[in-house]
This record gives structure tokens, C-alpha cells and sequence, in this order.
């Protein structure tokens, strides 16, 4: 038999052995069998805020998701970790390992999994391994910038030194400034950060291990370290938090512990719908009740919190796994529940036992080498209970791949998925293998390093963007040398070696003036231009940046000069919006001539003795990146600038009427509000570039170090926005619904969040009638047509969620797709176009409920608006409609007028989705009748494709809302004999598209998918979803 080829993974490039991960089997004992079928695909977010995929079976228990995160990290230690997910009632769960996936997380491409330390010990020192201790130090870093560690300056200071510390070495003044500055560890950090640079300057000499180390010293001693807090009452009703640890059950109120009970003194923990009992050991000395009863907010909340105290009791209390119950012969009493995995005490024993040896590894935050303690190798008899497989050998190719998918190749059935290389490995051909690999990484940085510094003119200046800033997980090379690091080196080499020429993109592709080209010429176009896929992937990073630039213009060019023209916004208002766009105006019209410029060379365009030299796009992206991050604090500020103008709208009845005229004009393609928020979803957008260039790129192509960088840097500015971008999204949505509707004029109040809307039928005395709903997380409006000129939707009735109840009723009516919601005061029968919208209508309205029943109390109640249109409502055909195919009028539809005459619904997660899925590009255009194609500039947004001649077009000419649509493959008998051609049908409604390549046909398809409505086509065209915020 063949040997199976072996890929670096991110363990073994740190040194790691191939099977570090740890596992309950003795030696010796398979795994058992997991049962063979359909793959699904998990997101995990890392420590380090990186999300990676991995495939499951279906079938496959948590522990199968649990082991693979492990084995992918190569993490001995692992069972100090958990997954944790938020589950259909949006409550923090932790993934069971003895429960199959798919049991637990239900809709699992709505759904991040986030890898997160579960059992945090008395003492760090018992963490044997330095990359345990990081992920613990990393677990600190992320609980100070959540709130979650609290304590006083001093502390809190002395901590932020140590990470630093470990992130850029030793003291030195003006980096210190620079990264105190790029980098936001707490909020109002600007307060601490003289004491943490006097701090800093005391750690000269240590190194990250060290700093670690001293981080998690200083953590463990903090009241807060560790801890999870879980809302309840006592038996007065005061209300408290309850928290678990390793030494028992911890009471607190507020932030303040007032109690502990130590596992010695805890006899039985058990709940009883919404009471969660201790049942203590008789003491004497203790005035304490024999059992105690907290009360906490849903049944759900106290069995989550039973489970992880069973889970911390067994963990550092036990000496081995608990074995399982026997099952009952007849009837089963109380939950089944019992803690699964390794205790403290077996991890320690399995790694003291294994032995250990010192290996060097690079680190990106540090420019010091680290030493980290591994196992020896594993025999050959552990290397068997280590391996995973399912079913036969021809699933276990594609199965056991639960790795990231960025070590393989698309296929061009799945559309752009990656699959996950395997697990199964052969740890004594894994050295020479991983040996192999390093030495071949070193000898292209070390020749890339070369070519820079001979292009590289005299002047210009060091770089102080290096790897070592970026605080992810290292899945650099070895430097076994114990030489400089070459992550010192310039990552932003001068783009053209003559500054005064630039070299802007003009590739015939996008800048031909015609129209219409036929096929001959379309193919000699073709061929002149690379055909790898990076070369693709900068293009992209190209063309949705000259569509970000035109946003851009939008607030800073038209909209500013009709403010200037009128007289209705306060000057507060005006410096506000226009201070915080203008420098990222700038800041991105240079690096799109950047990312033309470094294309130009790609192509071959000029300087073409040195083209093999900018055959990437990493650097440029990490340098401009990097720049980017000094401009996050006027990304802070967008939030005032939505809230500041319409709280001036509010206020201003002209100023309300400029910005409604400025939104019919041609330039102004979405609602106002859309452009304010463009700058946050461009990080999105820079995120998922790089995620595909990264997992494009083996390890040892000279792009990759410079690519993952880049890609650590816009992660890291994500997570640190994302919270605050989710809160704008809703309140945009919440002042754009104010506008559609009319007889309501509190719509917008502080807690209410925005769930759906769409089309379905109510049942009255007159039969089924369209009404259009808008759901709540506190109240659900019914609406029709109105007959207003702007054909906004006229407020029927409303329904609180507060003791609601929903059940289907189909039986009851006999009507297809039916449910009945039953308020406090009134019942609704509605039905649903289809089985799919039913099922999304009903999770999305159950969700609500459970949500309006943990709330404080009911619902304000709505306050009428416009007097009431004595007026019957019109039906769909009295209305004017919607035309279903192209749109010539350019001003924005709105997205409810689309549901509505389209039957469709659309969450709050298919907008925040829709914001990532953005793209821009020139496509070829074929309606169903005519013979030519018709290239055409495309943007799509806002589940909608717009039209333009060229890019730069100011308008577009027509738009195509695509709600409703269904997306397919030309068939044979349709005679497109063409390559990468995708067709758009509704109704009788027909267009064929064509992309450049296959990168781009499937990015097109993966988009336009996501704005399709049919759950059923979406799952028959690809398994892959995008990424969830």
C-alpha cells in the first residue's frame, strides 16, 4: 500500500508530536463507531477570534467536534476546554460530548461555536503544557476586554502590562504609545496607560512564556477569575448571582462574593423546575439550613447551571471518569445527565506519564523564541486508539476531515467549500514529513527576504508592522537555526520602483468601453490575464474596493455639498459626519491605488522582469491593514452619527425632508443610513477576503505569513467592533421600519429588537388575507397596504408576546401551513406560503416569546399615529406591484415592499448576513431570447443587484431585487455552451450571467445564494453557508 501523503498542520509547525491530542480510550481501544452519513459543517471561534470549520457526521457526539478542535491545535491539555454555543432560545450552552451534534445544535450554519476554557484550576502550575497557558492567557485578555474580570486600576493595569509584554517585548516608549493605541484591551483604556507603560518598563527581559505565566499568577488571585455569573433570587426574592469554581457553589451580589459552599460541605445538588437546591452536610457549627433553594429565571437556566456544577464536581473532585447509570427497566426519574471526559486528576496523570522534551517555536506576538514542553513520541500501539474512523474507508477520506478546510482545494461542485483534511496519521512519518516542510518554508522566506531587499529602494523607511503584533495562535515555521526571526523583516516593500509612475488597474476586462463583446474576443481577453486563484481573490479585494470608495463618496461628496447647499443641519451635525468619513475617504482611495498598482505588476503590465516578485497581494493588504487600525476610532463614532441624525430628523421637520429628497436622487442606490454603516461591513468584507486567501495558500508559499497576519490584525479590529455594529444594525432597521409604517409612532424605544418580517395570510370572517408582519422581541404588528403615494404599510392590530402561545392548526382550519397565536387578549389564525416559511415564522415567533417571558413585564403599549383609514385595505392587486424583473427606477426599494409582493420573509440574521455577502464585478449579461452578451459593472447588496455600464458610473441604470429567485446551472437543452454561466428565474423572467473564472462564478453564486429565499434550493446548490456574525 501507498504511504498516505502528510500536510503540515498548525501544531506540527510549532513542533508539536502528530498525535498530541488527548483521549478518554485506553491504550490500545478503538473509538467506537460513529455512524456514516451526511456532513455538516461547525464554525468555532477560537481564543484568538479566529473561526475555522470543521466537518461532522451528523451522527457524530459532541466529543468527535471536541477531539477534532484538539487534535487541530495539537492541545494535550484539552479537557480544561469546552464549546460553547448559544442554543434555539439564544442561551450559552455547553456542546455535551455523549449527545450527537446535530441534537444540540440545531440549525448549526446560523450558530459560531466558540472553544473557550471551561475548567479554570486552583493553581496555573498545574498546567503542564506553555500552549495551555497561553490559550489560558488568552482566555484572560478576552474576559478583560468583555468586563467579565473585574478588578481596580492597579490590577487591571499590571495584567494589560504583561500582555503587552508578551505581544512587542521589552519597554520602549514610543511603541509602547503606538500599540496602547492600535490595541484596546479594556474600555476607556486611555485612563490606565501610563501605569501599565511604568509597569511594562519593570518586565525587561521576559519572555512571552514568562509573561503568561505572570499573567495567570496575578489573574488566579483576582474574586473574579473564572467566573460565569448566573442571575437568580433567594428565598426573599433578593436578587443575586450564582457561580461555580473549582472549590464549589459561589453566591454573589453584584461583584461581590457573600458566600461559598465547598464541594466538602455539599451533599446533593439537584433542581426542580426553576429552584436549584443544595443540600448540605449536617454541620453544627453552621447556622446554614439543611437545603437551600435559589430560585432562577426559566427551567432552562437552572438545568444549564445544575449540569455545570455535576460537570466542575466530577472534574476536579473525581478521581476517573463516573460511570453511567443503568438504564431503568420501566420508568426513568430525574436527568440522565452525567459528565463525560477526563477528571483533573487523569489529565495530569496522562501528561506527567508521557514524558516531555523541550522544542523551539516562533511566536507571531513575540520576537523572543519560546520553549515548549511536549510529549515524546507516541508508540505505535497509542497511535492506533488516537485515530478516527467512520464507516469504511471511502467515507473516512471525507469524514475524519475535521480540520480547518484551508489545507484543500475546492471542488467546483461545492461551490468555494472547503473540506477538512484527515486525522488519520502516521506519527512516525510525520517528523520527516514536518521536517521536510519547515526547511522548505525557510528557504522561500529566506529567498523572498532576498528579492525585497534588492528591490527595495535605499530610502525607504523600516517597517513597523511585523508579525509579532498579531495575537493569534503562531502557525509559523520553526526557526531551528535559533537565528533573528523572520517576521523582523519589512512587510510592505515599496509597490513600484519608480514612486513617480503609478500603475492603475486597466484591465480589459473591466475598462473596455463596448458593451457588447463577442465570444472570440472574449476568450483572447481571457488568456492574457493569470488564472490562479489569489489572482482572483486580490481582484475581488480590488473590485468591492472601488465599489466601498463610491459609497464613501456618497456621504462625502454629494451629501456634503447639498448640506452646504441647504440650511437644516446644526453645524455639530455636519462636523460630526463628515470629520470621522473624510480621513477614511482618503485613508482608502490610496490603498485601492495600492491594490491596482500591485495587480498591474501581477498582470504583467509593466515592470515585467520583476512580476514573479508581487505575484501576491498579503503584504499589501497587512501594511494597509495595520495602517487602518488608527482610524478605528472614527469606526467608534458611527454609532453617535446615526443616533445625532435622527435624533436631528426627529427634531427637524426640514431637515427630515432634505434627507427623504436626497434619497430619491440616482446617486443615493440604498436608504441613507446604509452608507453610515459601509465602513463597518468593509471589515467583514477584509475578514473573509483573507480568510480565503489564507486557506487558499499552503504554508510554505512566500504570501502566507503576510497573508494570516493580515488576516490576525482585521480580526482582531471585528471583534472589537462587532457588539457595537449588531446594536447599529438594529437601530437602522427600527428608524427604516418607522418610515414603512403608519399608525404607530413609538416604534423605536430602548430594548426593542427587530426579529422578521414578511408576507403571510390572516384568517377573518372575509377568508384569507394578505397582511404584511413585523415581528419583535416584545410585540407582533399586522399590516396591509396603505393607500398613501409612498404605499407605505397601514398598522392593523398587534399582539404582545407576553404570554403568548403558538401551535400549528392545520387540522383545525384546513389550511395548509397554519398556526394560531394566542395572546392575553386576542387569538390570530395565519398561514404561511410554504412548509419552509412556517417553520421560520414559528422557531423565529417561539423565540420571541421566551425572550418577551424573560423580560421585565409586558409590552408598552403601541401608540397610534396617522388617524385610521376608514378605508378597506386593498388587496395585492389593487396595489401597483412590484415588477419582477429589472427595476429602472434607481431610487431604493424597500426591502418589506419586496417581501410583500414577492410572498417572502427575511430575520434580522439574513440582514446581517446580507452585509457580509457583498460583492462587485463585471459580468457578462444574456437575456432568455437574445444572442449576445452584454458586459455589464455589477454590485450586490442589500439582496439586490445593481446595474451599472462601468465602475465609474455614478448611478446605476437598473436593479434586480432578488428575493424569490431561484438560482440554478444552464441546462443542456438551454444551449449556453459557455463556461462559468449561472441563470436567475422568477416567474417567466429569465437572465443568464458569466463569469471571468471559476473563482469568480462560484463567489457569485455564493452570494446571490444567500439572497435567494428557498431553503430547499439553498441546501441542493451547496452544504456551505457564510460565516455568521
Amino acid at each position: 500500500m501507498g504511504e498516505t501523503e502528510q500536510r503540515p498542520t498548525a501544531g506540527s509547525r510549532l513542533g508539536a508530536q502528530e498525535n498530541a491530542g488527548i483521549s478518554t480510550l485506553e491504550h490500545g481501544q478503538k473509538p467506537p463507531m460513529t455512524p456514516p452519513g451526511k456532513l455538516i459543517s461547525i464554525k468555532i471561534q477560537m481564543l484568538d477570534d479566529t473561526q475555522e470549520t470543521f466537518d461532522v457526521p451528523q451522527r457524530a457526539p459532541g466529543k468527535v467536534l471536541h477531539d477534532a478542535v484538539c487534535n487541530h491545535l495539537n492541545l494535550v491539555e484539552g479537557d480544561y476546554f469546552g464549546l460553547e454555543f448559544p442554543d434555539h432560545k439564544k442561551m450559552m450552552v455547553w456542546l455535551d460530548l455523549l449527545k450527537p451534534v446535530m441534537k444540540q445544535i440545531r440549525r448549526p450554519k446560523h450558530v459560531v461555536v466558540k472553544f473557550v476554557v471551561k475548567f479554570f484550576p486552583p493553581d496555573h502550575a498545574q498546567l503542564q503544557e506553555e500552549l495551555t497557558r497561553y490559550l489560558f492567557a488568552l482566555q484572560v485578555k478576552q474576559d478583560l476586554a468583555q468586563g467579565r474580570l473585574t478588578c481596580n486600576d492597579t490590577s487591571t493595569a499590571l495584567l494589560i502590562s504583561h500582555i503587552v509584554q508578551s505581544e512587542i517585548g521589552d519597554f520602549d516608549e514610543t511603541i509602547d504609545r503606538e500599540h496602547l493605541a492600535k490595541n484596546k484591551y479594556i474600555p476607556q483604556q486611555e485612563a490606565l496607560e501610563d501605569k501599565i507603560m511604568e509597569f511594562h518598563r519593570n518586565h525587561m527581559g521576559q519572555t512571552p512564556a514568562e509573561s503568561d505565566f505572570q499573567l495567570l499568577e496575578i489573574a488566579r488571585r483576582l474574586e473574579m477569575y473564572g467566573i460565569r455569573l448566573h442571575p437568580a433570587k433567594d428565598r426573599e426574592g433578593t436578587k443575586i448571582n450564582l457561580a461555580v469554581a473549582n472549590t464549589g457553589i459561589l453566591v454573589f451580589q453584584g461583584h461581590t462574593k457573600i458566600n461559598a459552599f465547598n464541594w466538602a460541605k455539599v451533599r446533593k445538588l439537584s433542581f426542580k423546575r426553576k429552584r436549584f437546591l443544595i443540600k448540605l452536610r449536617p454541620d453544627v457549627n453552621s447556622s446554614f439550613q439543611d437545603t437551600l433553594e435559589f430560585l432562577m429565571a426559566s427551567r432552562d437556566f437552572c438545568k444549564s447551571f445544575w449540569k455545570i456544577c455535576v460537570e466542575h464536581h466530577a472534574f476536579f473532585r473525581l478521581f476517573e471518569e463516573p460511570k453511567p447509570k443503568p438504564k431503568p427497566v420501566l420508568f426513568s426519574r430525574g436527568s440522565s445527565f452525567r459528565f463525560s471526559g477526563r477528571t483533573q486528576k487523569q489529565v495530569l496523570d496522562y501528561v506527567k506519564e508521557g514524558g516531555h522534551k523541550k522544542v523551539q517555536f516562533e511566536r507571531k506576538h513575540s520576537k523572543i523564541h519560546s520553549i515548549r514542553s511536549l510529549t515524546a513520541q507516541p508508540s505505535e500501539q497509542h497511535t492506533e486508539s488516537s485515530s478516527f474512523a467512520y464507516g469504511d474507508d471511502n467515507d473516512a477520506a471525507a469524514v475524519q476531515s475535521c480540520r480547518q478546510g484551508k489545507e484543500l482545494k475546492a471542488s467546483t461542485e461545492d461551490t468555494g467549500q472547503h473540506k477538512s483534511p484527515s486525522l488519520k496519521k502516521s506519527p512516525k512519518e510525520g517528523r520527516k514529513v514536518d521536517g521536510a516542510v519547515v526547511s522548505t518554508v525557510e528557504e522561500e522566506e529566506e529567498a523572498a527576504k532576498d528579492r525585497m531587499q534588492q528591490n527595495r529602494p535605499q530610502s525607504q523607511q523600516p517597517s513597523t508592522g511585523s508579525l509579532t503584533g498579531s495575537p493569534h495562535l503562531s502557525e509559523l515555521s520553526i526557526n531551528s537555526q535559533g537565528g533573528p526571526p523572520v517576521a523582523n523583516m519589512s512587510l510592505s516593500p515599496n509597490l513600484s520602483p519608480d514612486a513617480k509612475q503609478s500603475s492603475p488597474l486597466i484591465s480589459p476586462l473591466l475598462n473596455d468601453p463596448s458593451c457588447i463583446r463577442t465570444d472570440d474576443e472574449e476568450e483572447v481577453k481571457r488568456k492574457r490575464f493569470p488564472t490562479e486563484k489569489a489572482y482572483f481573490i486580490a481582484k475581488e479585494a480590488a473590485t468591492t474596493e472601488r465599489t466601498y470608495l463610491k459609497d464613501l463618496e456618497v456621504i462625502t461628496s454629494w451629501f456634503q455639498s447639498a448640506v452646504s447647499k441647504e440650511d437644516c443641519m446644526h453645524e455639530t451635525l455636519k462636523n460630526l459626519i463628515f470629520s470621522n468619513f473624510e480621513p477614511l475617504h482618503k485613508f482608502h482611495t490610496g490603498f485601492l491605488k495600492e491594490i491596482e498598482q500591485r495587480l498591474a505588476l501581477w498582470e504583467g503590465r509593466s515592470n515585467a522582469h520583476i512580476k514573479g516578485d508581487y505575484q501576491r497581494i498579503g503584504d499589501v493588504m497587512l501594511k494597509n491593514i495595520q495602517s487602518m487600525k488608527q482610524l478605528t476610532i472614527h469606526l467608534w463614532k458611527h454609532n453617535e452619527i446615526l443616533i445625532e441624525l435622527e435624533n436631528g430628523i426627529k427634531n427637524s421637520r426640514k431637515l427630515e425632508n432634505f434627507c427623504r429628497e436626497f434619497e430619491l436622487q440616482k446617486v443615493c442606490y440604498l436608504p441613507l443610513n446604509t452608507f453610515l454603516l459601509r465602513p463597518l461591513h468593509r471589515l467583514m468584507h477584509y475578514k473573509q477576503i483573507m480568510e480565503r486567501l489564507c486557506k487558499h495558500y499552503p504554508p510554505s508559499h512566500i504570501d502566507f505569513r503576510d497573508s494570516r497576519a493580515a488576516l490576525a490584525e482585521i480580526s482582531e479590529m471585528v471583534a472589537q467592533l462587532h457588539g457595537n455594529m449588531i446594536k447599529m444594525e438594529n437601530f437602522q432597521k427600527l428608524h427604516e421600519l418607522k418610515k414603512d409604517l403608519i399608525g404607530i409612532d413609538n416604534l423605536v424605544i430602548p430594548g426593542r429588537e427587530f426579529i422578521r418580517l414578511g408576507s403571510l395570510s390572516k384568517l377573518s370572517g372575509k377568508g384569507l388575507q394578505q397582511r404584511m408582519f413585523f415581528l419583535f422581541n416584545d410585540i407582533l404588528l399586522y399590516t396591509s397596504r396603505g393607500l398613501t403615494a409612498s404605499n407605505q404599510f397601514k398598522v392593523h392590530g398587534h399582539l404582545p408576546l407576553y404570554g403568548m402561545t403558538i401551535e400549528e392548526s392545520e387540522e383545525e382550519w384546513g389550511v395548509a401551513h397554519c398556526l394560531t397565536l394566542r395572546g392575553q387578549h386576542q387569538s390570530i389564525v395565519v398561514a404561511a406560503s410554504t412548509r419552509a416559511e412556517m417553520d421560520k415564522w414559528t422557531e423565529d415567533i417561539q423565540m420571541a416569546i421566551d425572550l418577551a417571558e424573560k423580560s421585565s413585564g409586558p409590552a408598552p403599549e403601541l401608540l397610534a399615529g396617522s388617524p385610521p383609514d376608514n378605508k378597506d385595505p386593498l388587496s395585492v392587486s389593487d396595489c401597483t406591484s412590484l415588477p419582477a424583473g429589472l427595476i429602472s427606477d434607481q431610487r431604493p426599494v424597500p426591502i418589506s415592499y419586496v417581501c410583500w409582493y414577492r410572498m417572502q420573509s427575511l430575520s434580522f440574521y439574513d440582514i446581517l448576513q446580507s452585509n457580509e455577502n457583498q460583492l462587485s464585478g463585471n459580468l457578462l449579461r444574456k437575456f432568455k431570447n437574445s444572442n449576445g452578451w452584454q458586459k455589464l459593472w455589477v454590485v450586490f447588496t442589500n439582496f439586490c443587484m445593481f446595474f451599472y455600464k462601468s465602475h465609474q458610473d455614478n448611478h446605476p441604470l437598473a436593479s434586480l431585487p432578488l428575493l424569490g429567485y431561484s438560482l440554478t446551472i444552464p441546462s443542456e437543452s438551454e444551449n449556453i455552451h459557455k463556461d462559468y454561466v449561472f441563470k436567475l428565474h422568477f416567474k417567466s423572467h429569465v437572465y443568464y450571467f458569466r463569469a471571468e473564472s471559476e473563482y469568480t462564478f462560484e463567489r457569485w453564486m455564493e452570494v446571490i445564494r444567500s439572497a435567494t429565499s428557498s431553503a430547499s434550493r439553498t441546501r441542493a446548490l451547496s452544504h456551505k453557508e457564510p460565516h455568521a456574525y
